[in-house]
């Protein structure tokens, strides 16, 4: 399993960036619109040190893009301390992987696009301002506010939503897939509409989804203990730590 996700994780942003080797860790830089990649250890094989951090980290400011760096611990271990060493904070979220016997009934109100319909970016924008499970303020009156001049975003990916009679979309999630491996990541919902499900039933439907278009592996990584308990509830089980560092806020 270990070299299936390492090869998704070094296929996934090839054809939408220009590619860099540098030692032991290889970057990838966005071309043109889109998301801002990462850096990440080579495949196969790579044992980045603090040295090679610390350069990328500079070639990385050089180029203004975000000093990131994503790995999974258990295929790069020594990477975690040498990443802390080189000044940057490690998220070290639980990465699962999909036992589709334990996927939950559809929810009548969720439905997958191969679009990107505008509220798709809007909520989730919305959910990952205030990031966790806690219900808060912030729904429908907000989410309608933020449509104005919204614009849709072109999109390769399978995209999710919760849509609810006289509601609207309260919750969303995106599913990006390479080979046979499908990656389930962007689960937001509205804080207002939190505790009732949302969440996990857009997971869901994505999973479902995608073992219908014949992915033979599902995973995800959870932002916390507690989103992952989200995760097991339609179910996913963990099986390792997805490793995503980023500069300590004020350094």
């Amino acid at each position: 399993m270990w070299d299936v996700l390492e090869d998704f994780y070094d296929s996934v942003p090839r054809p939408g960036s220009r590619v860099e080797e540098h030692g032991e860790l290889v970057l990838f830089v966005q071309a043109g619109d889109g998301y801002p990649y990462y850096a990440r250890p080579r495949f196969p094989g790579g044992r980045p040190t603090v040295a090679d951090v610390l350069k990328m980290r500079a070639r990385q400011r050089e180029l203004g893009v975000p000093e990131a760096l994503e790995w999974v611990h258990e295929t790069t271990p020594d990477l975690l301390d040498a990443a802390v060493a080189a000044g940057l904070e490690v998220l070290q979220a639980p990465l699962m992987v999909l036992d589709p016997d334990r996927l939950p009934e559809p929810h009548p109100h969720v439905r997958v696009l191969d679009s990107r319909p505008v509220e798709v970016s809007v909520v989730a924008q919305l959910a990952f301002s205030s990031p966790g499970t806690a219900a808060g303020d912030v729904g429908v009156a907000e989410r309608d506010a933020a449509l104005v001049g919204a614009t849709p975003m072109s999109t390769k990916h399978r995209h999710a939503m919760a849509d609810l009679p006289g509601e609207g979309v309260l919750a969303v999630g995106t599913a990006q897939r390479a080979g046979d491996v499908v990656e389930i990541a962007g689960i937001g919902t509205l804080p207002a509409a939190r505790r009732r499900g949302l969440g996990g039933a857009v997971t869901a439907e994505l999973a479902r989804d995608a073992l219908r278009r014949g992915a033979k592996l599902v995973f995800l990584s959870a932002g916390s203990l507690d989103i992952a308990r989200v995760y097991e509830r339609v179910g996913f089980r963990r099986v390792g730590t997805a490793c995503i560092a980023s500069p300590v806020v004020g350094v």
